[in-house]
């Protein structure tokens, strides 16, 4: 089994549930360029990360990839052990995914999306960290009593803390709310998070 990534990026989640689960994987770092070229082209058309590769099976798309992992590695438990707890874990996983990740992206990409245009890049960006903010209290709020999203541990803790990091990388104000610096810091002391980190040049 075989992860491609860059560091810092959405496959992060994917390296931390890897080392979660536990059993042997390679990595490969790619840069931007290399996306690029038609060797990846042909296993991830779209030219993004992450994609996975176990055997002749080659997968892409975060969520997809972490319920792969999930539904392989059951001992894992990390997905959910009957349809409540499944059909929750995939909620905030489709939260971080299809709401919070896809908001990230008007602010990584509000030049290419704004043509240009350092006025209205700066309005995107603007209008996109408040939206982002009322993410980050929804996920507050869940947290409260809770140590995991779902009650247990599950692929979608591993995309918060993600999330999180690019908040702070990308100065959305976060730190105000205490559920969520809670769960951060649990995070930063949990051995998989440490390795993938490390493994990704990030600690």
């Amino acid at each position: 089994m075989k992860l491609y990534y860059f560091p810092g990026a959405c496959p992060l989640v994917t390296h931390i549930v890897l080392e979660w689960i536990g059993k042997p994987y390679d990595t490969q770092r790619l840069t931007r360029e290399e996306t690029k070229e038609p060797a990846y082209l042909a296993l991830n058309p779209e030219g993004l990360v992450p994609t996975l590769v176990d055997g002749d099976f080659v997968l892409t798309q975060s969520a997809a990839i972490l319920e792969y992992l999930a539904e392989l590695n059951p001992q894992a438990e990390l997905l959910g052990d009957d349809p409540v707890s499944r059909a929750e874990t995939r909620r905030w996983l489709s939260f971080c995914n299809s709401d919070m990740h896809r908001t990230f992206g008007l602010i990584f990409g509000a030049s290419k999306f704004s043509d240009g245009n350092e006025a209205a890049a700066q309005t995107l960006s603007a209008k996109a960290t408040d939206m982002l903010r009322s993410f980050f209290a929804i996920a507050n709020d869940r947290l409260r009593g809770r140590d995991w999203l779902t009650g247990q541990r599950s692929v979608a803790d591993p995309y918060l803390y993600v999330l999180l990091r690019w908040a702070h990388a990308k100065e959305v104000p976060v730190d105000d709310f205490a559920e969520l610096t809670r769960f951060y810091a649990r995070m930063e002391r949990d051995p998989g998070v440490q390795a993938a980190l490390r493994a990704q040049g990030l600690a």
